[in-house]
């Protein structure tokens, strides 16, 4: 009787001591003040990356257009053979095989090449876009007392989420 008088007791102060410690933890949660940017939004709705995307759609649709125009050429042509096939001598298959293999080879080099240019801008001008959203993130963190910023969440609750403010700044 005395062990099971102990271990309610126990249990009561055990209670207790977790009710504390939550109440304590609330209290000191309420002192910071976290805040939330969602990334993605700022680099496809903030102003600096609408005008990357513009600026790399008119620096490499040139290349694209050339890109697509090859492409259509290889496919005339590969259709043209087979059509031709029956008709054409050994040696004019031979020739128009190597044209064919020597476009297409060429073509994926040029394809290639237009990928990594692209892509290596690409993280070049993002990360310009980058820099600013973090300076511009850490003025309104200041500015408003915010403790912590964070990108990533499992959850986080709307009135948390800065990423208005942060592409409203941007857009200056």
């Amino acid at each position: 009787m005395k062990n099971l008088f102990k271990a309610i007791l126990g249990s009561k102060k055990l209670a207790v001591l977790a009710f504390c410690l939550c109440t304590f933890g609330i209290a000191q949660a309420q002192e910071y003040r976290v805040g939330y940017v969602d990334a993605d939004r700022i680099l496809t709705e903030s102003a600096p990356a609408k005008a990357v995307e513009k600026q790399l759609e008119n620096d490499f649709s040139k290349r694209l257009n050339d890109l697509r125009d090859t492409q259509a050429r290889l496919k005339s042509m590969s259709e043209k053979l087979d059509k031709d096939l029956p008709v054409l001598s050994e040696s004019q298959r031979l020739k128009r095989q190597r044209e064919l293999a020597d476009l297409s080879q060429d073509f994926q080099r040029k394809q290639r090449a237009y990928r990594e240019d692209l892509m290596q801008r690409k993280n070049e001008e993002y990360s310009k876009v980058v820099d600013r959203a973090k300076k511009e993130i850490e003025k309104i963190a200041k500015s408003e007392n915010y403790d912590l910023i964070v990108n990533e969440s499992v959850y986080h609750s709307p009135r948390a989420d800065i990423t208005e403010k942060v592409l409203k700044a941007l857009s200056n």
